[in-house]
């Protein structure tokens, strides 16, 4: 990685860090959900949904914070799934300011909460024993056995009612390192990584950031949480967000696939940017046009990163053909770049920070008025508005009402009558006038003499 691409810590900003771990089915993501306030993390009653390391921003009593939810630790598993969780874990341990073991009260001490408060031991971090699923507080003492860990004071809480957390942040917030300065505002650029289940997505993450943030399986799937990574780049920091595959509803097996589906939608509303991956040794399939019209629709500017072309080379077929034959069955993707790139070799990787820095700037780009209304009347004189129902459509003046996508409005005597191929017409013209290559242009139509909106 070149110089000037800085990986962030764990938590951006450099506030303290605390990482959730505990053995398979403790509630370490109710618990995650209950201090960030928000359903971040997938909660389901199977165990093992957690599998990367999910960051959450958290503040108490005026004290702000990271909290990182892990996947269960499983010590001495030999199934691969279960190593590469416990890796992950323990890199949040690493990274950690403060460790809360979890452990469950209904099921009292286990062999693999004795595994793990060993291992914890031997980190040297210090180590906050939280006991969970403890519903009848004050009066049930059910935590008391796990005294037995020699971990310190078990202190009780239910992750289901907020019972007792109150008292388990104000133990955290206690033995945590002041937060330095925050970064200022407005210098973040969101990225969502996108894509139909194993198109490579926490590969390509794990390539931008040099090393492995995401865990990564052959086996679809295997990322369900959205997780947040961050680095700064040329002065601004880039987060990009790792999510889960969206598939064809027909094809969401349970109910944790549908909520990590949710998830991903609620990132994609969210980002500056989408990474819409297509795996290019397949080809581009209806699939991956559900994905980029998914990023269109919802405003964000959108990169086609056609992955794994590294094996697509070897066949001979070039990068013009695969663009236009993409173009040709979706037109608005000619609007869009795209990146031929292979995660697994780093074939032009790096090109995707400057792609992502440069779409993100023209999606927040703003066009004088009076050189919108300019552009109005060229495009006017080029081709003129067809008439409706005998009487000629006038666009009487235009402006841009908003930004993060570029919003026009403009004034027209008919604005419920301009014919969709004249829209085009209009959005495509402001596009290449601007260099709105990559982001969604929107036009909203006003009767002369309404108001903006």
């Amino acid at each position: 990685r070149a110089t000037h691409v800085a990986s962030l810590p764990s938590a951006p900003m450099n506030l303290p860090v605390v990482a959730v771990v505990g053995r398979p089915n403790v509630g370490k993501s109710t618990f995650f959900n209950r201090v960030v306030g928000r359903r971040d993390a997938i909660v389901d009653d199977a165990p093992g949904v957690t599998r990367d390391r999910n960051f959450g921003r958290a503040d108490w009593t005026g004290c702000d914070f990271f909290v990182v939810d892990t996947g269960g630790v499983v010590e001495g598993s030999k199934r691969q799934i279960d190593r590469l969780v416990r890796e992950q874990a323990m890199t949040a341990v690493t990274e950690a300011d403060l460790v809360i073991l979890l452990v469950d009260s209904k099921t009292g001490v286990h062999p693999l909460d004795q595994q793990l408060a060993e291992t914890l031991r031997k980190s040297s971090k210090p180590v906050q024993l939280v006991v969970n699923k403890v519903d009848n507080l004050p009066g049930e003492r059910t935590h008391l056995e796990f005294w037995g860990l020699g971990m310190g004071e078990p202190l009780p809480a239910s992750s289901v009612s907020g019972r007792g957390v109150g008292d388990v942040l104000d133990a955290v917030v206690a033995r945590l390192p002041s937060s330095e300065a925050e970064a200022a505002e407005g210098d973040e650029v969101r990225v969502a990584v996108v894509g139909k289940p194993n198109a490579g997505k926490s590969s390509l993450v794990n390539r931008i950031f040099g090393e492995e943030r995401v865990v990564v399986s052959e086996v679809a799937g295997t990322t369900r949480d959205p997780v947040d990574h961050a680095l700064r780049y040329h002065g601004r920091t880039v987060v990009f967000v790792d999510t889960a595959g969206i598939r064809r509803h027909a094809r969401i097996s349970d109910s944790v696939e549908y909520y990590a589906g949710l998830r991903t939608a609620r990132v994609v509303r969210e980002a500056d940017v989408c990474l819409a991956l297509v795996d290019a040794a397949e080809g581009f399939r209806a699939q991956d046009a559900r994905v980029a019209q998914t990023a269109w629709d919802a405003g964000c500017g959108l990169i086609l990163v056609c992955n794994k072309w590294d094996l697509v080379e070897k066949d001979g077929r070039t990068a013009q053909e695969f663009q236009r034959e993409v173009g040709r069955r979706i037109p608005f993707l000619k609007e869009t770049p795209f990146l031929f790139a292979s995660a697994l070799t780093g074939l032009r990787i790096r090109n995707s920070l400057d792609l992502v820095l440069q779409v993100a700037e023209r999606r927040r780009r703003r066009i004088p008025t009076a050189d919108v209304n300019e552009a109005l009347e060229a495009l006017t004189r080029r081709t003129p508005p067809p008439h409706i129902r005998g009487r000629p459509l006038r666009l009487k003046y235009a402006t841009q009402a908003r930004t993060a996508p570029p919003t026009f409005v403009i004034f027209t005597n008919h604005p419920h009558d301009v014919p969709t191929h004249y829209r085009r017409y209009i959005a495509n013209f402001l596009r290449a006038r601007w260099d709105f290559t990559g982001v969604p242009v929107r036009l909203r139509f006003r009767k002369s003499g309404e108001p903006k909106q």
